[in-house]
């Protein structure tokens, strides 16, 4: 989208703000289906520095996900109140009857990519 949609920004704004982590959305990103539970941009930056922490390649990288405020000595940073993108956690990108990872991953969505939404997410059913 050239300009972002107001509505998924509101959406986005209103997760920061209540820090909840229970909003699930499907998105439409460069032709690929995402979908899952939107989180708090400090909490997905925490989980994501928590998995790389845990992983011996991959934690020199950690260091780069915590926000100002969660680091020692961090200023604090309110919530966004125009959030440029969306947190995903525990989402799937959906490939013909699958999604992909199977448990959820974690992505990082710009908001002006985002070329149509729909609340809720999609699950698989063998039925």
């Amino acid at each position: 989208m050239s300009k972002p949609d107001a509505l998924l920004v509101d959406l986005a704004a209103t997760v920061e703000s209540e820090q909840t982590h229970r909003m699930s959305l499907t998105v439409v990103v460069g032709g690929a289906v995402i979908t899952g539970l939107l989180a708090p941009e400090a909490a997905w930056r925490e989980r994501v520095s928590e998995v790389l922490t845990d992983s011996a390649e991959l934690a020199p990288f950690a260091g780069v996900f915590p926000l100002p405020a969660q680091q020692p000595g961090g200023a604090a940073r309110e919530p966004a109140v125009d959030p440029t993108h969306l947190h995903f956690h525990l989402a799937r990108i959906l490939q013909g009857s699958m999604g992909i990872p199977e448990t959820g991953g974690m992505y990082r969505v710009a908001i002006e990519d985002v070329t149509a939404w729909t609340v809720g997410d999609f699950a698989y059913s063998e039925h």
